[in-house]
C-alpha cells in the first residue's frame, strides 16, 4: 500500500485488504447463525457498498435475496445531511427480516432514512450490517446490528468509497491525509 492522490487530496494508507476481507467473513459468520431461520433480503446501498457487499454475500451461506437502493447524502469530503433516493427499492418486503448492507455509517442520517422507508412498508425486522462505523459521529438511536470495523471520524476512500466518485475501485482502505 502506498499513499495516493485523488484530485486535490492526498490519502494514506489504512486498513490493508487481508484485514478487510477478515472482517468481512467474521461478520457473514455472524448472520449466518443469527439469521439461520429467516429468509432475509440483503438490501445493499449503492454505490459504497457494493465491494463489501459483493464480499459479504459469497460468504453468506443461508438462503436470501439481494436487492439494491441508490441513495445519496456526500457532497465532496461532507455529509450533506440531506439524503436523497436515487433509485428505490421495488421489491416486496412486507412481514421480511430486511438487513441493510452499508459501506459506513457515520452520522446515521441515511440509516434513519432507510429505516423509516422500510418500517412505512411493514417488514418484520431490520438488521444494519455496516462495514465502517464512526461512533464519534453517530447520533441516531438505531442500532447497527453488524460491524465490520470502527473507525474514528476520519474521511476514507477505497473498497466503495469514495471521494467525488474516485476511489472506489481500491481493494484497501485509505484516510484523508492530515499533512
Amino acid at each position: 500500500m502506498h499513499r495516493i492522490t485523488l484530485k486535490d487530496k492526498v490519502f494514506i494508507p489504512y486498513i490493508s485488504s487481508d484485514k478487510i476481507l477478515k472482517s468481512v467473513s467474521a461478520m457473514a459468520k455472524k448472520i449466518n447463525i443469527e439469521l439461520e431461520n429467516e429468509y432475509p433480503v440483503f438490501l445493499v446501498v449503492l454505490n459504497g457498498s457494493f465491494m463489501f457487499a459483493a464480499d459479504l454475500l459469497k460468504e453468506v451461506t443461508i438462503p436470501c435475496e439481494i436487492s439494491f437502493i441508490k441513495l445519496t447524502s456526500y457532497e465532496g469530503i461532507t455529509s450533506s445531511g440531506q439524503v436523497s433516493e436515487l433509485i428505490g427499492l421495488t421489491e416486496d418486503v412486507t412481514q421480511r427480516t430486511v438487513v441493510i448492507v452499508e459501506d459506513i455509517v457515520d452520522t446515521g442520517v441515511t440509516i434513519q432514512k432507510l429505516v423509516s422507508l422500510l418500517q412505512a412498508k411493514n417488514v418484520k425486522q431490520i438488521k444494519i450490517a455496516s462495514f465502517l462505523f464512526k461512533p464519534e459521529a453517530y447520533h441516531k438511536n438505531i442500532k447497527v446490528d453488524y460491524v465490520g470495523m470502527e473507525i474514528p471520524n476520519d474521511f476514507v476512500v477505497g473498497y466503495g468509497l469514495d471521494y467525488d466518485g474516485m476511489g472506489r475501485n481500491m481493494n484497501a482502505v485509505y484516510v484523508l491525509d492530515s499533512n
